[in-house]
């Protein structure tokens, strides 16, 4: 018997050792991957894209998204911004043309107006447009798996109709004279224009903290990585001075402010502002409003409204670019190409907007249903080859230690535009005719280099003549 019963424990024993064995050799393979923490070094060469998780597919989903990021990671992205992902209200849902959904008497056609993405109407939950939590939390797992970052497109400037705050709290409200809760109003107290959502009363403390509650919700619970801020610069800057700490108390984060106010950048708050000037050059330059010298004039503002370790970003396209001002190839023409460059070689961020890297032509429609297109033409290899620059030369750093920036002395100084990045002993160049004129130009540079885009090999001598046809541009490396 007792033989027995040694034998038996032996058994069990055994089987015991070995499951505990087979569930340790396990667990490696079901641990989930753990990115790196947000840091400067990350800021220095990466490129940002913004996803517009309804118009990106025909589906509109998160999971139609999700399988494309390892692609985007080809693309040198190491950000994606998600434009807002929570429910949209229904009261006052704005309709195309500027109407509300609700005035339109088709029952089949008020469906199509979607409404707003910035007139939330919780900021704790997923917009069932989208799919669900548990899809939401599959694409932050599938880019985090790729090291690249998940930031969420935050509204802290109003709130749609349909928040429970304007039940539980109206005092959270700018209100009239009347005690009447008011969309967003001009400083003359005229309206902004956004009809379709309730001012935000930032004088309110409780407001401030529900506000951050609410942001610490998906750095905590949901793994995201930070936050670009939507009109941060209508928000009280002593909001952001109290509310940033708390947040990056919690994480390292990466925080974007849609807003050009030097302070917004100072003392750990934002890490990185729009470079809205910075775009606009890019446009008039390409319309011919402008010439480069004014491209020069900017580059000395941002000297002296910005301090050394503040990041800007830059683009040639975005979701309110797209959808009212013009697609890249209405705003830019034939110089697409060329500024496109430019946003990649000048200091700062390059920001990739949905459908851009498909060579999308059409204003996307902002109320309703509408999709990019997913054929690769000219602009996936371009966008490649840029990010792969971007990412891999210390002499794009464009981050909070950024590469230098040098103007280069061109004899035809109103279309041509040259430049010098340099850092750590490194160089690239940029030099690009942004006119529709060929010229002939002498630019002060002397050596052979590697041209960047083709792999030819360029010689300038002293005193040379260049010939630049309409929108051509060089980046060159030593």
């Amino acid at each position: 018997m007792k033989n027995l019963t040694l034998f038996v424990l032996t058994t069990l024993l055994f089987f015991s050792c070995e499951t505990k064995k087979k569930e340790a050799e396990k667990t490696p393979e079901t641990q989930e991957k753990q990115i790196a923490a947000v840091s400067p070094d990350m800021m220095e060469s990466a490129v940002i894209y913004e996803a517009n998780i309804r118009q990106y597919s025909k589906e509109g989903s998160f999971d139609a998204f999700t399988k494309d990021i390892p692609q985007l990671k080809q693309l040198g992205v190491k950000v994606i911004w998600l434009m807002p992902i929570f429910p949209i209200s229904e009261t006052k849902r704005k309709a195309t043309g500027g109407e509300f959904a609700s005035e339109i008497e088709d029952p089949e056609e008020r469906k199509k107006y979607l409404g707003s993405y910035y007139a939330v109407s919780d900021f704790t939950k997923i917009n069932p447009e989208f799919g669900t939590i548990e899809d939401f939390r599959e694409l932050v797992k599938t880019a985090h798996d790729n090291d690249i970052y998940v930031i969420l497109d935050w509204v802290p400037n109003h709130t749609g109709w349909d928040h429970t705050w304007l039940k539980t709290n109206p005092e959270f409200y700018t209100k009239n004279a009347k005690g009447e809760i008011t969309d967003p109003l001009n400083e003359d107290g005229t309206p902004v224009g956004w009809a379709d959502v309730a001012d935000l009363n930032y004088d309110n403390k409780e407001l401030r903290k529900a506000m951050v509650k609410d942001m610490k919700y998906w750095l905590t619970e949901e793994g995201v990585d930070g936050f670009r801020c939507d009109v941060a610069g209508s928000v009280p800057t002593d909001f952001w001075v109290e509310a940033v700490p708390q947040l990056r108390a919690t994480k390292d984060i990466f925080m974007l402010a849609e807003a050009w106010e030097p302070e917004l950048l100072k003392d750990n708050l934002f890490d990185m502002a729009y470079g809205w000037d910075t775009h606009h050059r890019m446009n008039h330059i390409a319309k011919g409003e402008e010439t480069v010298a004014d491209w020069d004039k900017r580059m000395k503002q941002i000297d002296s409204l910005y301090e050394s370790d503040d990041i800007l970003m830059n683009f040639v396209t975005n979701h309110d670019e797209n959808s009212w001002n013009g697609t890249i190839e209405e705003r830019l023409g034939k110089g697409a190409e060329a500024f496109t460059a430019l946003a990649y070689t000048a200091p700062g961020m390059p920001l990739i907007y949905s459908g851009q890297e498909y060579d999308m032509k059409h204003r996307l429609k902002f109320f309703e249903k509408d999709e990019i297109p997913k054929e690769k033409g000219a602009m996936w290899p371009l966008l490649e080859k840029l990010g792969t620059l971007k990412n891999t030369h210390v002499a794009l750093h464009g981050g909070k230690n950024a590469a230098s920036y040098t103007k280069l002395t061109s004899s035809v100084a109103d279309k041509v535009l040259a430049f010098k990045r340099e850092k750590d002993g490194k160089s690239v160049y940029y030099i690009g005719n942004l006119s529709k004129d060929p010229v002939i130009t002498k630019i002060d540079l002397t050596g052979s280099f590697t041209n960047y885009m083709n792999d030819d090999m360029i010689m300038f001598r002293e005193g040379q003549d260049v010939a630049l046809q309409p929108w051509q541009y060089f980046i060159l490396v030593n």
